[in-house]
C-alpha cells in the first residue's frame, strides 16, 4: 500500500488532480478518503493503465469509461476461462481436452 505522494513520485507525468478526478469518477478505488488515500497494487496498476490509455494511446476522458468497462469485462472473461480450463484439466480425459484437438 502506498500514499498519494509516493504514487505521484513513482509515476512520471501523473498529476494529483487527475488521480482525484479518477477517484471521483470511480475509475480507481483506493482505501481512505481525500487527503489520506492509500493505494493497493491493483489501484496503482489501474492508475497506470488509465494514464497509458490517456497519454500514450490518446483515449480522451469522455471515452475512458467505455474503454475501462470493456477492459474490465475482458479481464473478467479471461479469469473465468482460466478457471474453467483448470477444472477441465483436472476432470476431462486427455482426448476431450482442447489442447488434444
Amino acid at each position: 500500500m502506498i500514499s498519494m505522494e509516493v504514487l505521484l513520485q513513482q509515476t512520471q507525468g501523473l498529476e494529483q488532480d487527475d488521480v482525484e478526478r479518477w477517484i471521483v469518477n470511480a475509475w480507481v478505488k483506493p482505501d481512505g478518503a481525500q487527503g489520506g488515500y492509500v493505494f493497493a497494487e491493483i489501484d496503482v496498476a489501474r492508475v497506470r493503465l488509465i494514464q497509458e490509455l490517456r497519454d500514450d494511446l490518446l483515449v480522451n476522458e469522455e471515452s475512458l469509461p467505455v474503454v475501462l468497462l470493456l477492459l474490465d469485462q475482458l479481464y473478467d472473461v479471461r479469469r473465468k476461462m482460466r478457471a474453467v480450463s483448470l477444472i477441465l484439466d483436472r476432470i476431462a480425459p486427455g482426448a476431450l481436452r482442447l489442447d488434444a484437438l
